[in-house]
């Protein structure tokens, strides 16, 4: 399981290069869409400090730039990184308690709240794509055989 989360990671890191990339090249893309995105970093963020036990230094909805969108995606693909790289199997059944952002208290495996992070940011890239495309450009492709391909294509033509 954790050669697969780690090239699930490494597709994580790739895609989301591409996304920040779909929204700041492009002039037309709503605030949503950067407003969704830092959302998505800032729950990885959230997540990533439940694992290790730090506490975490923002919210699951920050406000951030393009340019702190890019340093926070940074820091959490390191972060993950290094968590991965430490994990066995006794490690990814750990169970963590936490408090979700409204005040509830959960319990999950660490393995649980690894996978839920890399389908949280699948979530919402495609929000974010649907958001680039609706104002009229063509986002960057980043599902998970283009990335395997090596060679993004374009998912369809447009006339």
């Amino acid at each position: 399981m954790i050669v697969n989360l780690t090239r699930l990671y490494a597709h994580a890191r790739w895609a989301d290069e591409r996304t920040l990339r779909s929204i700041v090249e492009n002039a037309h893309v709503p605030a949503r869409a950067l407003e969704l995105f830092a959302h998505m970093l800032g729950a990885e963020h959230v997540w990533l400090t439940r694992i290790t036990g730090a506490p975490p230094r923002l919210p699951a909805w920050p406000t951030l730039s393009g340019a702190e969108c890019d340093a926070l995606m940074a820091e959490n693909h390191a972060g993950y990184a290094a968590v991965l790289s430490a994990l066995d199997a006794d490690g990814l059944a750990r169970e963590v308690t936490y408090r979700n952002s409204a005040g509830h208290e959960y319990t999950s495996t660490v393995a649980d709240m690894l996978l839920h992070v890399v389908m949280h940011g699948c979530y919402h890239r495609g929000q974010v794509a649907a958001l680039v495309r609706a104002a009229g450009d063509t986002p960057q492709s980043t599902d998970y055989i283009a990335f395997v391909r090596g060679a993004p294509a374009p998912a369809r033509v447009d006339k």
